[in-house]
C-alpha cells in the first residue's frame, strides 16, 4: 500500500488549490456561459436539421478515416523516433510535431500547394485524373496534418517510458523483427496507441483552419461540423450555439474515453517475464 494513499499527505500546498482552481473556472465558465445561452426548447431541431446531420455525419466519417492514417504513419514515426537513432533525429521530431505550434491556416495552405491544382504534387495527380483540393479527400488529410503529433508524442512517451528489455529477450529467443513488434512491442504500448488515437480523432473532430483553406465549404462534401458552426453563427446564433454545445460533449465523450484507467493484461505462459 502506498503509505501516502494511508495518511492522506499528497505534497501540495494549500495555495496551490486556490490557483488550480481559478484553471479550471478559466475554462468551465465560458462552457458554463455557452450552455446558458442556448435554446433549449429549440435545441433537439436545431441540432437534428439536414445540414447539421450532414455536417455531423462528415465530421465523424473524415475523423475516423483521418485517425486511421494517423495510426498507419504515426506508429512508424514513434517507432523510428523512440528506438533508432539516427543524424537529423532531433530535426524531425521538430518537423513532425511541428502542426502542434503552427497555426492551422498556414498547415492548409502548405496542403494546397503541395496537393493544390498548380502544387507541387497536385500537377501529376491533375494529369493522372486525380484531384484532391476541395473534395473530401482533402479534408481527410488536412485532419491527418493537425491530428497526426497527438499520436507520435503518445506513443513515443510510451515506448520510452516502457523499454526494449522485453523486445531484446524475444530478439535472444530467436524472434523476428516482425514477430517481436507485432507480439511484443505494439501489445506493450498498447494503452499509449489507443490514447494517441483518440486525441487524434478529437482533435480531427475539432478541425477548422486548414480544412477551410484546403478543402473549402462544400454542403456535404467538405462542410464539417465545425465550419457548419462557423456559417450558422453568422445566420442563426440559436443553431451555432446548439450545434458548438454538441461539439463540445462529443469531445468530452472522446477525450474522457483516452483516460480510462487500462485493464492490465495477464502475462501468458511462455511470454518474456
Amino acid at each position: 500500500m502506498n503509505p501516502r494513499s494511508s495518511t492522506g499527505y499528497t505534497g501540495i500546498p494549500p495555495w496551490i488549490y486556490a490557483i488550480a482552481a481559478a484553471g479550471a473556472l478559466f475554462v468551465l465558465l465560458p462552457l458554463v456561459a455557452m450552455v446558458a445561452k442556448v435554446n433549449w426548447p429549440q435545441f433537439i431541431p436545431l441540432i437534428t436539421s439536414e445540414s447539421s446531420l450532414t455536417a455531423l455525419g462528415l465530421s465523424l466519417r473524415t475523423s475516423a478515416a483521418s485517425t486511421a492514417l494517423c495510426i498507419l504513419l504515426g506508429v512508424p514515426l514513434a517507432l523510428v523516433l523512440a528506438r533508432s537513432p539516427f543524424p537529423g533525429q532531433r530535426l524531425l521530431r521538430a518537423f513532425v510535431l511541428l502542426p502542434l505550434v503552427l497555426p492551422p491556416v498556414v498547415g492548409g495552405i502548405a496542403l494546397l500547394y503541395t496537393f493544390g491544382r498548380q502544387g507541387l504534387l497536385g500537377r501529376s495527380l491533375e494529369l493522372a485524373g486525380i484531384q484532391i483540393a476541395f473534395s473530401t479527400t482533402a479534408v481527410v488529410l488536412a485532419q491527418t496534418f493537425v491530428a497526426l503529433p497527438f499520436l507520435v508524442v503518445s506513443l513515443e512517451g510510451a515506448l520510452r517510458t516502457a523499454g526494449n528489455k522485453y523486445e531484446a529477450v524475444a530478439a535472444t529467443l530467436g524472434a523476428r523483427p516482425s514477430t517481436v513488434l507485432r507480439r511484443v512491442t505494439i501489445p506493450l504500448v498498447l494503452p499509449g496507441l489507443a490514447s494517441g488515437a483518440v486525441l487524434s480523432f478529437a482533435r480531427s473532430l475539432g478541425e477548422f483552419g486548414a480544412t477551410l483553406t484546403f478543402a473549402g465549404s462544400l454542403q456535404g462534401v467538405t462542410r464539417t461540423l465545425p465550419l457548419e458552426i462557423y456559417l450558422q453563427r453568422e445566420t442563426d446564433a440559436d443553431a451555432a450555439v446548439a450545434l458548438s454545445l454538441l461539439l463540445v460533449a462529443v469531445a468530452v465523450a472522446v477525450v474522457g474515453l483516452s483516460y480510462r484507467r487500462p485493464r492490465i493484461a495477464p502475462i501468458q505462459e511462455g511470454a518474456p517475464q
